[in-house]
């Protein structure tokens, strides 16, 4: 049988690779030490696994759930928005509960790219977007984000005619891979840049909440202007250690949640509500919950700097996310180091250019694993260097 062209022109899934790769090694009985996905180790927090025992015995949440998500669910998400970040929204036509923030990217381009459109995707990036862009019959223009600008694309190098042709521009900040930070300047610029463009922004921001040395990571729905041109996509995936639930939300201008909301309900049925009901849980946890976890993964940040540039190596300090951005050592690509440190040192990373042709030359570590296998890892990729 022959796959569709939407389904040939996907390339492998660049965490399932990493998976598959884990698997194999474990199966020739290495130890490995996988900093390769962004997964926490950390548990999900008992009252949030309390509340979900409790809502599964409910026989009222064994049948369908709402499409776009119980009303006390994004009435909990709007509650959250204005306590976290002062962003007002209505929990009807502004909020759009998801099965996790991944599948957001392919129902914005479904409900709004049309074949021979494009999208305007970061390059490295998180792939989602480009696959989300392809299925829906799209094309991807790649924006480089280098390392002389911080990380940001740089929105005047766009040329006309593919902004013309531009229906989405997405952007994610805190970044995945790199760890940069976009500011309020930025979003504005890029505000006006979608304005004067007729473009959906799409900000993919799973990492908010988590925030380095004092900073605290913005919306994009903060910044004046924002809601008229564009969405957010947020998860509970890392705050809240629940990457296996799969509850996330789309929130922002709601034409555009409603047009996603539209393809979102014939694809699938919407979520568990006894998940939604743990996950407003979640969301009601104090401000003081996010501090005690931002202090575990600061701790993990500091402990792969201060390895990674002693065996010296040249990693970039990230201010959020949960991740660390480097580069290889001389003379190798992203490629052949990752697989040296997984073949000599049982030491997963994410290499560079498996996130686009811009990350040539770095490779990403997570900081999902507790300290002593961090240093662990550090350990083992300096012996497999000599």
């Amino acid at each position: 049988m022959e796959n569709s062209k939407r389904l040939q022109k996907i390339p492998p899934y660049l965490f399932a690779e990493i998976s598959r790769k884990i698997n194999a090694a474990k199966e020739r009985g290495v130890d490995v030490i996988s900093l390769g996905i962004g997964d926490p180790d950390l548990p999900t927090p008992e009252p949030i696994v309390k509340r979900m025992q409790e809502a599964v015995t409910d026989a009222a949440n064994h049948q369908y759930p709402a499409y776009e998500g119980s009303k006390e669910f994004r009435q909990a998400v709007a509650d959250w928005y204005q306590r976290r970040h002062n962003v007002s929204l209505n929990p009807d036509t502004q909020v759009l509960t998801l099965i996790g923030a991944k599948e957001a990217s392919l129902h914005l381009c479904l409900g709004f790219v049309n074949p021979g459109d494009y999208t305007l995707c970061p390059d490295p990036t998180y792939t989602p977007y480009r696959t989300g862009t392809w299925f829906a019959g799209g094309e991807v223009h790649n924006m480089p984000l280098l390392e002389k600008n911080g990380f940001l694309p740089d929105l005047n190098a766009i040329p006309q005619d593919v902004r013309e042709k531009s229906k989405i521009i997405f952007v994610n900040y805190p970044n995945n891979p790199t760890g940069a930070v976009a500011n309020e300047e930025f979003y504005k610029g890029l505000i006006d840049f979608a304005r004067d463009n007729n473009l959906i922004v799409a900000s993919d921001n799973p990492y908010s909440e988590i925030g380095y040395d004092g900073y605290k990571p913005l919306s994009f729905l903060e910044v004046p202007g924002a809601m008229d041109v564009g969405v957010e996509f947020n998860s509970l995936s890392k705050y809240y250690n629940m990457t296996g639930w799969r509850l996330g939300m789309a929130v922002g201008n709601e034409d555009v949640i409603a047009g996603m909301a539209t393809v979102k309900s014939n694809i699938d049925s919407g979520q568990f509500t006894a998940v939604q009901q743990a996950g407003i849980t979640a969301l009601n946890m104090p401000d003081s919950y996010y501090d005690d976890v931002t202090r575990v993964y600061q701790q993990r940040r500091d402990v792969m700097i201060e390895a990674l540039r002693a065996i010296g190596l040249v990693p970039h300090v990230p201010k959020s996310a949960l991740y660390v951005w480097c580069r290889v050592p001389e003379g190798h690509t992203s490629a052949s180091f990752a697989e040296l440190v997984l073949e000599k040192a049982g030491v997963v990373v994410g290499p560079g250019a498996g996130y686009g042709d811009a990350g040539e030359g770095f490779f990403r570590i997570s900081l999902t694993v507790p300290d002593e296998r961090l240093r662990e890892a550090a350990k083992r990729i300096e012996e497999s260097l000599k």
